[in-house]
């Protein structure tokens, strides 16, 4: 993978944009701080949302996509947001026994009835079915007394309405509607018991060996609503916004299979996972195996835990998404992808989960989920938050999807201290900061970085106030809403990465890379070219939050101040600054950050990786990350911005330093991933095949073998082709196939048991 930054063959001029700059003024709108002269301000009334972008809609039918199949007559689109649903609450001693499926529903009406069988008289009852169940959501909050900062659940139902998915989701869930709260303490990572993957592939080779004691049912079947589990079964479900869980197989009383679904128009992509689970047995360990994921290694080897809702605990006031399950390993198994892919097998995640409660809804999930309504709901509710004289927020449509969702970018900045021409020039002429997030939906962590970074700057903090003085945020919060809304992974419903797609997007098939890179043009064009572009994403492999960036020699060389990573280094307790990395490699030339470098010479420009799992340095050694942490870390990179402002007095004064905490420095992690699972285990047919199948054999057991193996090599090549002293690389390749655990260290444990090794096959200890 080339360093494009040194290869003096790889060195050009920056490439001309990839559109005429005619198309480039319609992004004008995109810049309403410009042209506002804050005369028609009305201190009284509460902007709604999507005003601006309503108001100059007619401009810009070059920018948006054709959305006139989504509901062309107000009727129409009336039938789409009204249609609500609230079933299945009652008393609080049966709202749980009473439905296996707790659930808030939301069932949009479909197809148009024939002429003259729908009127005023259907709109009636409609709206008394709608007002009965607006009751019963209003007993239910005024009982339980939900409060959650910056989550309103009438909100949220409003929004999911509008929100459209591909299979027409019906359902919210319970923990996306009700709300979710931190624990109240942090969360250690999952120690791993000794042998434990061991265990489990016993396990699962157990059921070849004794067939006749695995059920091997269908109890779930995403395509198949009609199926009937058993009644001693667990009963699941994912048809909602971002689920996803394809198909569950009961192997055992207490086992089940989980295949997920492939991201769309495509066949890969398997991690993310969000589904719900009901009829369980209160104290009983069930054990669920993912056998369909794809990446070779994974944090749940070192101490990540997926993610568990309990209902029950919600209204009994826990509404938290905590930490989960036991016995948690992945591996390579047995399976393989059907023919017409490529000969690999995939990977088994293996944990068990005990649940507390009998007549329990839960939600298990790969992390915790944050979807696109509740983007919108909280993104409405920091409108409604922010004092209009202080606080210019405005939220806007950048484009449609291919679904026909619209693509939040949100302006925010500080209002003038008046209207004079001295602080109307100050306003215009302050430096952008734009930021982008979630164009990997599966990367929900992103997600909630980006929730503290919009919280703290519509807040009252002395800090946020000052970089609302100093900067002008354009904030494009999920770049890739349908894949978020209909539970993918890494793409869109196009089947391409979005993140691949910068050097020359598609207007139609991404639209939102395109329109964001057109306002980056634009931007560009009118000499206002960012300061600073970070887009916010999730890491699977790796630990810690760090950045990647471009070129650090021209950053410091040009810039001629100090750097966001140096800065979040003593900000941030996950941050990590040995972590980052400033190679530009071949390999991400059409990611963000390169493209928005190279192209538009943002020098600043970064993409920001926080870990699913938690930290090894710092305060927060062996914790799990949280929502909490992750907020935190919004918060933290908008302090890093202090540095960067021209006044370097603000980071420094008594209004702004007495909130800041200049204590962290990172502790030397220099590893790019985690080392190889001391058990990894293979047993994939396109492995060669080796004399004796126990896998409880010791070491000195495995040379033996392993001695055997080169002894028959030598004999099928007498010609001289190998001999014992000769093929070195072959013996080592034989050794670290039988006893992985011992050959596959970290990095430099790697080289210094290579160097190890003797002519005579011994290992020195």
């Amino acid at each position: 993978d080339d360093d494009l930054e040194t290869d003096l063959n790889k060195l050009r001029f920056r490439p001309d944009p990839d559109r005429p700059k005619e198309l480039l003024p319609q992004y004008s709108r995109l810049c309403p701080e410009l042209s506002h002269d804050f005369q028609e301000l009305d201190l009284s009334s509460e902007p709604e949302e999507g005003s601006t972008a309503s108001s100059s809609s007619s401009d810009d039918e070059a920018v948006l996509l054709n959305t006139s199949s989504f509901g062309s007559s107000r009727r129409d689109r009336r039938r789409t947001a009204s249609h609500l649903e609230v079933c299945d609450f009652h008393s609080d001693s049966s709202i749980l026994s009473t439905s296996p499926s707790f659930r808030t529903m939301v069932r949009e009406a479909r197809g148009k009835a024939p002429p003259g069988q729908r009127g005023d008289e259907l709109d009636d009852e409609e709206d008394a079915e709608e007002s009965h169940h607006g009751t019963m959501i209003d007993t239910l909050l005024a009982r339980h007394g939900v409060c959650i900062p910056n989550h309103e659940p009438r909100l949220y139902r409003a929004a999911a309405a509008k929100t459209k998915s591909i299979p027409g989701f019906s359902i919210l869930a319970f923990p996306d509607f009700w709300g979710h709260l931190p624990p109240p303490g942090h969360e250690p990572m999952a120690p791993r018991k000794p042998n434990v993957q061991r265990q489990k592939v016993f396990e699962d080779v157990q059921r070849f060996l004794n067939p006749d004691d695995i059920i091997d049912q269908v109890v779930f079947d995403l395509e198949d609503s009609s199926l009937q589990c058993p009644s001693d079964s667990l009963r699941f479900y994912s048809k909602f916004e971002c689920g996803n869980l394809r198909k569950a197989v009961q192997v055992r009383r207490y086992e089940y299979d989980l295949i997920l679904n492939a991201d769309a128009n495509c066949n890969q992509h398997m991690q993310w996972f969000y589904f719900e689970v009901s009829n369980m047995v209160p104290g009983t360990p069930y054990r669920f195996n993912v056998i369909n994921c794809e990446k070779s290694n994974s944090q749940f080897n070192y101490g990540m835990q997926p993610v568990l809702y309990s209902v029950r605990e919600a209204l009994e006031g826990r509404p938290h998404w905590v930490r989960s399950g036991t016995e948690i390993c992945y591996y390579r198994n047995h399976y393989c992808p059907a023919r017409g892919r490529r000969r690999t097998t995939f990977y088994t995640l293996t944990f068990t989960i005990t649940f507390k409660h009998s007549e329990d809804v839960c939600y298990l999930a790969y992390h915790y989920p944050y979807t696109y309504s509740a983007l919108k709901a909280n993104l409405k509710l920091l409108q409604r938050s922010v004092d209009p004289t202080k606080v210019f927020f405005q939220q806007q449509v950048l484009c449609s999807t291919l679904a026909g969702n619209s693509c939040p970018v949100v302006t925010i900045t500080a209002c003038p201290a008046s209207r004079s021409w001295r602080d109307m020039h100050q306003l215009r002429n302050r430096p952008c900061i734009v930021l982008t997030c979630r164009v990997h939906p599966g990367e929900s962590n992103a997600s909630w970085v980006m929730k503290g970074t919009l919280e703290f700057l519509c807040s009252s903090d002395p800090v946020a106030q000052s970089l609302r003085e100093a900067f002008i945020f354009k904030i494009i919060p999920m770049l890739n809403p349908d894949g978020v809304i209909n539970g993918t992974n890494r793409c869109d419903l196009n089947g391409e990465d979005l993140n691949r797609q910068w050097s020359k997007p598609d207007p139609v098939l991404s639209p939102t890379i395109y329109h964001t890179k057109g306002f980056l043009y634009y931007l560009n064009s009118i000499g206002r070219t960012p300061l600073v572009f970070c887009d916010y994403h999730g890491h699977s492999r790796k630990k810690n939050v760090f950045l990647y960036g471009c070129s650090l020699k021209e950053t410091l060389w040009q810039s001629g101040s100090s750097t966001i990573p140096k800065t979040l280094d003593s900000l941030a307790p996950a941050f990590s600054f040995n972590s980052c990395n400033y190679l530009v490699e071949k390999s991400r030339s059409s990611t963000a950050r390169v493209v928005v470098w190279r192209e538009m010479g943002v020098l600043r420009s970064y993409t920001m990786e926080s870990t699913h799992n938690g930290c090894d340095q710092g305060i927060y050694k062996g914790l799990q990350t949280g929502t909490r942490e992750l907020q935190e870390m919004g918060l933290k990179f908008c302090h890093s911005l202090l540095s960067l402002t021209k006044d370097m007095k603000a980071l420094y004064s008594p209004r702004t330093i007495n909130h800041i905490d200049l204590d962290h420095k990172s502790h030397n992690c220099f590893e790019d991933d985690e080392p190889p699972c001391v058990e990894q285990i293979e047993y994939s047919t396109d492995c060669p095949l080796h004399n004796g199948t126990d896998l409880d054999s010791d070491v000195n057991s495995n040379m033996a073998r392993a001695d055997e193996k080169e002894e028959d090599n030598d004999e099928g090549h007498r010609g001289g082709t190998l001999s014992r002293d000769s093929n070195g690389q072959s013996q080592q390749a034989i050794k670290s196939y039988l006893f992985p655990h011992l050959m596959k260290q970290t990095s430099s444990e790697k080289r210094s048991m290579c160097n190890s090794v003797s002519a005579n096959g011994q290992i020195m200890s």
